[in-house]
């Protein structure tokens, strides 16, 4: 009854009893142990010199089937930036009905003491702790002990992991280098898996081949499928700024479950479903269709929609009254228990929210779907194969006349039609009633805009007065509001802000339409700036960029291999007006500059003009795009390169003889 493991890699066929193994542990060479940095590398502050993992599915000793998962890694630290590689953190996950185990952990660092003699330095079994995450997920933690530069640490434990379908990947690649990094699986013919392997680089090792009777269990045996995965010479996927999750990029290797047979009865049980049973399963679970129903929520909503007759007056009046009933919890989750408790506990996590929002607008007559999606730091979904577990979030879709708007009710400062940027990810997968699910494109529909408007006078005493306003909108202004709304009051932000701006004393401040959402919100301070550490009343330098200066390029690779990811376009202007005594005029003034991006992809514009004792100093920084592709980005760190350089550039006053 044995059949391969169907595989989307190319496999080759090698009919031998020659497996790969684990390397010792402990042992080391000299030249491990007296290298000063990775050749392939030279950069790297710790690089893994070997790699070694395994997954089988086997009995254990409840007489229950259960995946046994060995990793074994040996690092080296180059110097003490690579330290935090001395930290691990082993996640399990840790339910009401599924317990995973981490046990027979080892871990040694070895290192040249201070004499030039190699020292091993094993860890204290009383030094490992069990931290809980959240109520799913728990992390076994540990510190490697005696770290030092040039020291080797190496470290191992097993995973038990109950049945069958959380299968583990395999991340070949990482932060950091690896000189080799193999993974090998064995799998009882009693189940089919699909194998998908992500990422830009080649295994140098692909080996399939058959284990003979390696699985029994009451009178039931079969074959198993051998399968080896290698790699060498792997580059650090280095993260930057402006990305989805690294796991998107990463090369590495993803089992899903296609089938299986029963052991014991014969039956065969297929798992990778096609989407119309995803949809069959969701709108008849009570996790997830059962909790949408159309008038669910009805006696909820009744009082809410009263007196309107819009659909977009009883949409907005429904989406407030989620956001404010309902506290998020800071669990995500695709899935709700009951909506109806959350609505009376006034708590629940992310489905609780959104599936209690989608029944809301039934129960409304507003037409709602659910829509399933995988945030940013989750990582983009494989289409290719259905797998509900891949998605961790839900949000609503409101369809209102020709238009629809994606909202999300678990934050009461999100405006309506507004999604939070961790769900601007890709695309998410629409799960409706009356009509088979379907993908759409999770892009942000607002901008994210500012507008810095300075009024200042040059005072005899050399000291700026006047004022600075700031005008956000879009998902800047939702931005603004979240770090306002931190503090207990606004005059509690005010001082906060007064006490952080470096030479910049608040006099009086006016901020409006704080709590007006879908409104532009504006930021009005009297203000009072030293601009001069040392005043030299015949010739004054100063910077007109007075705050938010770009003064560090977020872009510093020599080459990315991966978009630069925005999640929305942006447009930030800044405009200056300065007035001068009139004993004063301007020697020399920042040029004007005009740099744009191929393709209508950006542009910064700067801009000086003055007349008699007033000038005007302007920018404009535009970004048209939310996603850039790797072959853009040298043309944006380029571009940030330019309004540095810009930004740096002073005016500069003289006195009038």
């Amino acid at each position: 009854m044995y059949k391969f493991l169907l595989n989307l890699l190319v496999i080759t066929l090698l009919f031998n009893t020659t497996y790969a193994q684990d390397f010792s542990f402990g042992t080391f060479t000299v030249e491990e142990i007296q290298q000063k940095n990775y050749k392939n590398d030279t950069s790297a502050h710790a690089f893994v010199l070997k790699e070694f993992g395994s997954n089988r599915i086997d009995i254990g000793g409840d007489d229950n089937i259960m995946m046994m998962y060995k990793y074994h890694v040996k690092i080296k630290i180059l110097d003490n930036k690579g330290f935090d590689k001395g930290t691990v953190l082993i996640p399990f996950y840790d339910d009401a009905d599924t317990h995973e185990e981490v046990k027979d952990i080892k871990a040694v660092t070895t290192y040249t003491d201070d004499g030039g003699g190699i020292k091993v330095a094993t860890l204290d079994p009383s030094k490992i702790y069990t931290v809980a995450e959240n109520k799913y997920w728990k992390q076994v933690k540990f510190a490697m002990p005696n770290l030092k530069s040039g020291c080797i640490i190496e470290y191992s434990y097993t995973k038990i992991i109950p049945g069958f379908y959380r299968f583990p990947s395999w991340e070949f690649q990482g932060d950091i280098p690896k000189v080799y990094s193999e993974f090998e699986v064995h799998i009882p013919a009693f189940w089919n898996f699909n194998a998908l392997i992500r990422g830009s680089l080649k295994l140098t090792k692909n080996i399939a081949d058959v284990e003979r009777e390696c699985f029994s269990s009451h009178g039931s045996k079969c074959d198993c499928s051998f399968l080896s995965y290698g790699m060498a010479d792997i580059p650090a996927l280095i993260e930057e700024d402006y990305m989805t999750s690294p796991k998107n990029f990463l090369s590495a290797i993803y089992f899903n479950l296609a089938d299986y047979t029963n052991p014991y009865t014969g039956t065969k049980q297929k798992v990778t479903k096609e989407w119309v049973d995803i949809d069959y399963n969701l709108k008849h679970s009570d996790y997830f269709g059962g909790q949408i129903k159309k008038n669910l929520l009805k006696n909820y909503i009744a009082p809410v929609i009263a007196g309107k007759t819009a659909e977009m007056d009883k949409a907005v009046a429904v989406y407030n009254y989620i956001q404010k009933n309902i506290k998020w919890n800071e669990i995500y989750s695709r899935y709700s228990d009951n909506i109806r408790k959350a609505l009376d506990s006034h708590t629940g996590d992310v489905g609780d929210i959104n599936l209690a929002l989608v029944a809301a607008l039934n129960s409304a007559g507003i037409n709602a779907e659910a829509v399933l999606l995988s945030t940013r730091g989750n990582g983009i979904v494989n289409r290719l194969y259905p797998v509900e577990r891949e998605f961790n979030y839900v949000i609503a879709k409101a369809n209102i006349g020709k238009d629809s708007y994606l909202l999300d009710a678990t934050d009461p400062l999100l405006p309506f039609g507004m999604l939070p940027l961790k769900c601007l990810n890709d695309q998410g997968r629409v799960i409706s009633f009356d009509k088979p699910s379907y993908w759409i494109d999770l892009v942000a529909k607002q901008n994210k805009t500012s507008t810095s408007a300075l009024d200042l006078t040059l005072q005899p005493d050399g000291k700026l007065r006047g004022t600075i306003a700031t005008y956000s909108s879009g998902y800047e202004g939702y931005q603004r509001r979240l770090a306002i709304k931190k503090f207990n009051s606004v005059d509690e932000f005010v001082e906060n802000l007064d006490e952080k701006l470096n030479k910049i004393k608040i006099l009086k401040s006016e901020i409006s339409n704080l709590d007006s959402l879908d409104g532009t919100l504006a930021e009005k301070y009297e203000v009072e700036i030293d601009v001069y550490d040392n005043l030299n009343k015949n010739r004054l330098a100063f910077n007109p960029v007075i705050f938010d200066r770009i003064t560090n390029n977020p872009f510093k690779l020599s080459e990315r291999t991966y978009p630069v990811d925005w999640g929305m376009p942006s447009n930030n202007r800044y405009v200056l007006t300065m007035h001068l005594p009139a004993e004063y005029s301007i020697e020399s003034a920042p040029q004007a500059a005009s740099i744009g991006l191929p393709n209508s992809g950006g542009q910064f514009l700067s801009d000086f003009s003055g007349q008699g004792n007033t000038f005007t100093y302007s920018t404009v920084i535009k970004f048209n795009k939310s996603v850039y592709a790797p072959e853009e980005y040298p043309y944006l760190k380029e571009l940030y390169n330019k309004i540095i350089a810009s930004e740096k550039a002073e005016i500069v006053f003289k006195k009038k003889s």
